[in-house]
């Protein structure tokens, strides 16, 4: 039997399809990671070490893949598929999923992401929007069945009443959490304007950091801050913290304290309403008085007015009734002086008016010769060509249709 001879690159091939034949999707490997790098911002490249054993394997992936936040040190499991590199026929494992194991691992991841959507400006406070003081309709992602629900809409309801909300329910612990998570923020954008909640609650119990890994996820972090409307998170305890507790434009430190955050009580609207009462019957009352000493101090100066004007009049009364003697002796001279010029008057008038009825007369003859339709019923006419009056014959040219109106009638020719 011949021995088959194969090259160098086509063994290797054989090798990787042989490999490829491992179920790596069913294999999970954990292990420390060591010797952490980062190439040209997307190539990642360590070694995961057996924490028992002499042994270490080289693992590889990407940026797009693992965006979980990783260094040396941490403990970690994976899953890939191995493959030796023809190049540099090297044995490596080509990681899809990166998960951390261990209290230490997750703070230290945390604390690695926190920074780093800080530096992008997640955290910034001059992004934070306000939410309305009185929200008629509020969205609430979290679990139906955690205590946080129950708490939740317990304290929205005795705080104030007739908010519709719009609950989505998700896991919020697991490898279900995320991606529902993040669903049901795509479902709020989803709505129509007009039914979009004017705030969303996310909201869940206290537990471990491990416990807390959705609310520290990048992705949910990244639509928190996102979101078009504006996001309360309440995680946890108050000792709780997570990474969307500082993307959100609100911050409640338990899930009943989002519900006080997000509405107001309706004894301290009350009591606010008792207050403004009180206040405007004191501002009404110093109007009033103020009003009142405006209109005392206006009738004071109201009478001294008019008791001025009486003296006047009467003085004035008086000087009339002497001035109006004296008008009475000379009317009767004005009086004679008149009957004589009304004679003399008329007769001016009569000859005035003599003259401007025979210019009157002749104005009548003249506008009467300019009427023009009396012109045309001499035997002249107007011709038109589009509306226009033709006063030259240049105007017109072969094939132009004109109006022609005579002193009885019109009608259109065309031009030859």
């Amino acid at each position: 039997m011949d021995k088959q001879i194969l090259t160098v690159g086509n063994y290797l091939r054989l090798v990787n399809e042989t490999l490829a034949m491992i179920p790596a999707e069913a294999i999970t490997i954990i292990g420390e990671v060591v010797d952490y790098r980062l190439s040209q911002g997307k190539w990642i490249n360590f070694d995961l070490k057996d924490e028992d054993e002499e042994a270490k394997i080289s693992c590889f992936a990407t940026v797009f893949k693992v965006q979980t936040p990783i260094e040396s040190g941490m403990k970690v499991q994976i899953t890939g598929y191995p493959k030796v590199y023809e190049r540099f026929g090297k044995f490596s494992l080509n990681v899809e999923t990166v998960e951390l194991v261990g209290e230490g691992a997750l703070a230290r991841s945390y604390i690695l992401l926190k920074k780093k959507l800080a530096d992008e400006g997640l955290f910034d406070e001059s992004r934070k929007r306000l939410i309305p003081r009185f929200p008629e309709r509020i969205g609430l992602i979290t679990s139906a069945e955690a205590a946080a629900y129950g708490d939740f809409l317990r304290i929205l309801n005795n705080r104030w009443s007739g908010v519709e909300v719009i609950h989505i329910p998700v896991h919020v612990q697991g490898q279900h959490a995320v991606p529902e998570i993040l669903a049901a923020f795509e479902q709020f954008e989803q709505l129509p304007v007009v039914e979009r909640p004017e705030v969303i609650v996310l909201t869940r119990g206290g537990g471990s950091l491990e416990d807390l890994h959705a609310f520290n996820d990048e992705s949910v972090a990244r639509a928190v801050f996102q979101s078009s409307m504006p996001v309360i998170c309440g995680v946890g305890h108050e000792r709780d913290e997570s990474l969307c507790d500082f993307v959100a434009d609100i911050r409640a430190s338990t899930p009943s304290n989002a519900a006080e955050r997000i509405v107001p009580s309706r004894h301290e609207i009350g009591r606010e309403i008792e207050i403004s009462i009180d206040r405007m019957g004191d501002t009404m009352g110093i109007i009033v008085e103020r009003r009142e000493q405006r209109i005392n101090h206006a009738t004071s100066v109201l009478q001294r007015y008019i008791e001025q004007k009486m003296h006047d009049l009467k003085m004035t009364v008086e000087r009339f009734t002497y001035a109006f003697d004296r008008f009475r002796l000379a009317l009767v001279e004005t009086r004679k002086h008149i009957e004589r010029s009304i004679g003399m008057i008329e007769q001016i008038f009569s000859f005035i008016l003599s003259k401007l009825r025979g210019e009157t007369d002749s104005l009548v003859r003249l506008f009467a010769s300019f009427d023009m339709q009396k012109v045309l019923q001499r035997g002249f006419s107007i011709v038109r060509k589009n509306n226009k009056i033709v006063r030259a014959a240049l105007e017109l040219a072969p094939g132009d249709t004109i109006q022609v109106q005579l002193g009885a009638g019109e009608f259109e020719a065309d031009i030859k």
